[in-house]
């Protein structure tokens, strides 16, 4: 400590100093001087010396255990004492951070932290701060394959979607689709600076095709080794599995393409029958014929076009098939996703409102009805003219005839503002209503093992059918909207848009949940070994089937262990200014002063204003604004960009992201050199003005990472006027618990929204309805720092003007903080519950007289409002103790370099306050990290291999024949037994291809159909489903003379098709596997049809109509089990 300081302190009295009466006339006549340039502040405080060192040490306390010697009772939350090494308590209300604070590792120079002071009640409830850890101690350890990359990175390159083979990962973004392999994905990333762009430096290795429209949906075929993906101009197109790429700079191409709808391909699905369906916008249902499809694949690279138009001009139009006289039997909206139950050869197209429910065989419709389970029998598709809606925009005011009682005016002008804003909201309401209240919207559909069918809804509920589009049950386990489904053996996995992942039993029954993402889980992927999900944020996960079981806490643990590896530490420095600028407009020199003379050393700049622009006209526009989602004005924008030039955007500092509500604007900046671990900006805006719904008072929020680890900055103004203290207190309790995060509407990176934009709507909207209860906890609560500015609007109280006239001259500011209500307020635990604020050492800040400097500018009006600190900055960090390491438990570690007001600065009532943080962060190497995960995997392997034998078996089965042989209209039925007296066996039945009988009996080679088909002519029947132990079931395997007439494809009379006379044969394989089981065994069945010649009629009455006439039925005896029963065994790993 310097000697003048110590001298400062030794000054003070432990008493109030007396009265002087005649100090504010000496003080006026003291600051009649001239004002010095910029950057040299000079005011009437400048002569009087600051200590810059409070802390005092005694021989029995620490280092880290420095405090501010101070007569105060209370100390920090929950009025807890704090404890020296030598077991004393100290009651203080003061904390000083201690050298150890100033240590640092970069370029920053030594400094000393200032003294803070801490709020009680920080250490419960929503207060609380977030708990950390190096691993996630709520959820199962987890492969990152892509970790959550910066928004603003991807635009134009956002995941939408995710599909897995047996060896690769495959991914459909916005300009294309790209995979990774599977035996990468522990190999570390490219790195900054590497071969990856931004994004995607931490990354597993991956290809990318070459640049597409958008993908909108993906599905693999694994028969043919093809992923097939629908994309956003209408276009089919296919992309080859397993393909050998040399260089992964160079993208890799399409195969077959074509054009398939005018707007959007949604979905797609293959058939049982190996048909490709597509559904797109207006309620368009295409079927693509695999014939077409085949022969198109089988053209030369040369004939891209020619095998284009083959398959272009194939298609049936399903909607066009239904449709008569102008009203078809379908809904017309979008169809959001499709469901192929290969078990019935059966096909769902699910709209938000409705299913359609077809014979995948046939083509014909076989149900329509409603989400209720409602039988549907037409829809008109007429569109119906909207009622006119009366502008009550047109707000009039009328001046009453009545003599003007007290506050008449104000009243009036509060009257004519709500009735604005309420006025804009029913408009608003009653255009949207239709998409915005319906809660019951179908998001995502899933096939379980047991042949059900289950829906996911915007409002969680998730609906149970059965085969024939019946309602069984519904269940509701989280009141999210549901994003996307998957189900692994006898486990359904449910993903919603609040980041949380279900494990599901087939009954429904929750057995497992966890936050998978911090933002909405898109879609899941089941691979060989993991369950993969994608979250809107572009990041991807995998979870292990096993998850959860003990073998999570073993590898929980083993990484934890090598923390050290992994964790890595980075500083930063923040400035934070805030100013009530009272409508005005301030000089280039004022802004230097405020914030350019102090930003030199910093990474970023967070700037809040209060009072940009009032009246009651403004606020009611404001108000229309922000209920149809627009927001800012032409004097915000002036700011920002006046800010802008103080601090050298575009040279130095780079604008990332602002948010306006009526009179408050937030916005910040970010040094470029640090631009690259700056992103995910989101804002938020919560009124606290008349009815909570005015913006008049309440705050604006943005939400950034920083080196992964969220921090908030939230500009507030809060309720004026001496006594209103509860009021305040109410105000920001309001914005902490409501303010949630979405998209800014003023990034300058607007591409970024991307596929998220939608999703981050459907978020806001549910998680303002489950805001409160037990697993969601404000947005604010949940952050690693937290930063709240602004004209907090608390004032001296129990002290007259004079006396604090009196105070501020002599510089007592110890004994004006005795009279703080917001000290006071927080002393109590009342606001602010366990937020930390530096000492303040600089006058009152409120109120002055416009372009009057120093303390001559206090106001002296007929008011005289006494002065108070209104403008103040206060934060949060991730200590739960006053003082903390910085830790992955506690990765935020804050200190305070520099907390003052500008004093020279005249253009307002307010002065302007900055304050410079010096923020030290923990944050994961998460390319490191998973390349850890894989080598205790690997480490690991006996031991994980024998933890997961249970999850290894697959039930005995039997099959009762492994040859059939057909004729026309024949069926045979094909037997299977399960020999296990514990386990079930899930079965499914697929096509491994089909081959034409030569003439000397042989077959030859096979040729399978799209996603392993049934040829036209097989139906089995059921495909798949469960068997329970020591049971069995029978699979009907029949011929059908199936001969398709289509009679009108696209309004063009076309010719029908009939298969040729040739004996045919086909090989079924009959895939059983456990209930948890990552094996799979195979059985092989060959199925021939002999034909009969006989004369074949087509009925062209029916389309396809199904046949059960006459024929023999041929039932083969079930075989005894033995150890070589089965025709062909293997086990896949």
């Amino acid at each position: 400590m310097e000697d003048e300081d110590k001298e400062a302190l030794a000054g003070l009295s432990p008493v109030p100093p007396p009265r002087k009466v005649h100090s504010y006339s000496q003080q006026l006549r003291g600051t009649t001087g001239s004002k010095r340039p910029h950057p040299v502040r000079k005011h009437s405080l400048d002569d009087i010396p600051r200590p810059t060192n409070t802390c005092t040490t005694t021989a029995t306390t620490t280092v880290a255990d420095h405090f501010y010697d101070s007569s105060d009772d209370d100390l920090f939350s929950n009025n807890s004492n704090v404890i020296t090494t030598s077991g004393v308590p100290v009651n203080e209300d003061y904390v000083c951070p201690g050298p150890d604070a100033a240590d640092d590792q970069q370029q920053h120079k030594p400094f000393q932290p200032m003294v803070e002071f801490i709020g009680s009640g920080g250490g419960t409830g929503i207060f609380k701060v977030p708990s950390r850890a190096a691993v996630h101690p709520g959820r199962p350890p987890c492969l990152e394959l892509r970790p959550h990359p910066l928004k603003e990175t991807q635009a134009g390159r956002f995941l939408r979607n995710i599909a897995c083979t047996d060896t690769q990962l495959w991914a459909g973004q916005e300009c294309g689709v790209r995979f990774w392999n599977l035996e990468d994905s522990y190999e570390p990333g490219a790195g900054i600076g590497g071969r990856a762009r931004r994004g995607d430096e931490d990354a597993a290795p991956f290809y990318e095709s070459a640049n597409t429209s958008p993908t909108m949906c993906l599905m693999v075929d694994c028969g043919n080794r093809l992923v097939w993906t629908g994309h956003k101009d209408g276009k089919i197109r296919s992309w080859k599995m397993d393909q050998t790429l040399d260089d992964a700079n160079n993208p890799f191409k399409e195969g077959l393409s074509w054009q398939a709808h005018r707007g959007p391909v949604l979905a797609m699905i293959f058939s049982s029958q190996g048909d490709l369906w597509s559904g797109g916008e207006g309620g368009v249902i295409k079927i693509w014929p695999w014939e077409s499809i085949e022969k198109s694949l089988s053209l030369k690279p040369e004939e891209k076009h020619m095998a284009a138009l083959l398959v272009e001009r194939s298609f049936i139009d399903l909607r066009a098939q239904v449709t008569v006289n102008g009203a078809c039997s379908i809904s017309s909206t979008e169809i959001k996703c499709m469901l192929s139950d290969h078990a019935r050869a059966r096909v769902w197209c699910a709209q938000p409102l409705s299913f359609s429910l077809w014979d995948a065989r046939s083509k014909e419709l076989l149900k329509v009805f409603n989400i209720e389970g409602h039988i549907e029998n037409r829809v008109d598709t007429q569109s119906v003219q909207d009622q006119p809606v009366e502008d009550e925009m047109k707000v009039k005011f009328v001046s009453s005839n009545k003599k003007e009682k007290p506050h008449g005016f104000l009243q009036r002008s509060r009257n004519a503002i709500m009735g604005a804003a309420d006025a804009v909201r029913r408009v608003a309401t009653r255009g949207a209503g239709a998409f915005v209240d319906d809660t019951k919207r179908t998001e995502a559909m899933v096939l379980t093992a047991d042949g059900m069918i289950w829906t996911g809804c915007t409002n969680g509920l998730l609906v149970q059918w059965d085969g024939n589009g019946n309602r069984v049950s519904d269940i509701l386990h989280h009141q999210c909207a549901v994003q996307c489904f998957c189900t692994y053996g006898s486990r359904m996995y449910v993903g919603y848009v609040s980041g949380y992942l279900q494990i599901l039993d087939l009954d429904g029954n929750l057995t497992a949940s966890w936050i998978a993402h911090s933002s909405p889980v898109l879609k899941l992927a089941v691979g060989v070994d993991h369950i993969y999900s994608l979250a809107a944020h572009g990041g991807i996960r995998g979870w292990t089937f096993t998850s959860p079981s003990p073998l999570d806490n073993i590898i929980r643990s083993e990484i934890a262990g090598k923390e050290a590896v992994y964790l890595r530490r980075d500083d930063v420095r923040i400035l934070v200014g805030t100013w009530n600028v009272g409508q005005g407009r301030a000089s280039h020199e004022s802004l230097l002063s405020w914030l350019g003379s102090v930003s030199s050393d910093v990474g970023i700049v967070a700037v809040g204003l209060q009072e940009v622009e009032m009246g009651a006209g403004f606020l009611a526009m404001s108000a229309a604004k922000e209920t149809v989602g627009l927001e800012g004005s032409a004097i915000g924008q002036w700011w920002q960009d006046t800010i802008g030039k103080a601090l050298d955007e575009g040279t130095t500092f780079e604008r990332m992201g602002s948010r306006q509500l009526a009179g408050l604007l937030i916005s910040f900046w970010v040094r470029k050199n640090l631009r690259t671990h700056v992103g995910d900006v989101d804002a938020a805006a919560v009124p606290c003005g008349f009815g909570r719904a005015i913006g008049n008072k309440g705050g604006v929020g943005l939400r950034i990472r920083v080196y992964d680890r969220t921090i908030c900055f939230v500009n507030c103004h809060l309720a004026a006027h001496l006594e209103a203290v509860n009021r305040r207190n109410a105000d920001y309790d309001h914005i902490y618990r409501n303010m949630v995060f979405s998209r800014s509407t003023s990034t300058l990176n607007s591409a970024s929204a991307g596929v998220s934009t939608a999703v981050n709507m459907m978020k806001t909207s549910n998680t303002t309805t489950t805001l409160n209860t037990e697993e969601t906890k404000p947005d604010l609560a949940e952050a690693d720092m937290v930063i709240f500015f602004g004209d907090f609007n608390y004032r001296l109280f129990g002290i007259s003007y004079d006396e604090a006239r009196d105070f501020v001259s002599q510089r007592c500011f110890d004994w004006l903080r005795e009279k703080d209500q917001l000290r006071a307020e927080m002393k109590a635990g009342k606001v602010f519950q366990g937020m930390r604020e530096a000492i303040i050492r600089f006058p009152p800040t409120y109120k002055f007289e416009r372009h009057r400097p120093g303390l001559a500018g206090y106001d002296s009006g007929e008011k005289k409002r006494i002065p108070a600190w209104c403008d103040r900055i206060i934060y949060r960090d991730s200590r739960s103790t006053p003082v903390s390491e910085c830790s992955l438990e506690c990765p935020v570690v804050s200190s305070i370099l520099l907390y003052d007001a500008v004093m020279d600065v005249t253009e307002s009532d307010h002065k302007p306050v900055h304050c410079k943080f010096h923020v030290k962060i923990a944050h994961v190497d998460r390319s490191e990290r998973r390349r850890v995960f894989g080598e205790i995997l690997k480490n690991n392997e006996n031991t994980i291999k024998s933890m997961l034998d249970e999850y290894r078996i697959i039930p005995e089965t039997i099959v009762s024949t492994e040859s059939i042989v057909l004729q026309n209209q024949d069926t045979c039925t094909l037997r299977i037994t399960n020999k296990s007296a514990q386990e079930k066996a899930i079965f499914k039945i697929i096509c491994d291809g089909q081959s034409t009988v030569k003439d000397d009996g042989d077959a030859s080679d096979y040729r399978l159909r799209g996603s392993f088909g049934f040829p036209r002519w097989l139906e089995v029947t059921p495909a798949a489903g469960v068997i329970k132990p020591d049971s069995y079931i029978e699979v009907s395997v029949h011929h059908e003379e199936f001969h398709t007439l289509e009679e009108f494809v696209d309004g063009i009379p076309q010719n029908w098709w009939c298969e040729d006379t040739r004996d045919k044969e086909v090989m079924l394989s009959l895939v059983v596997q456990g209930c948890c089981s990552n094996d799979t065994r195979k059985h092989q069945i060959r199925v021939r049809h002999c034909f009969s010649a006989k004369t074949v009629r087509i009925d062209s009455k029916s389309n396809g109509s199904r046949k059960h006439q006459g024929g023999s039925t041929n039932r083969s005896e079930p075989r005894q089990p033995s150890g070589s029963s089965d025709g062909s065994d293997d086990r896949r790993s």
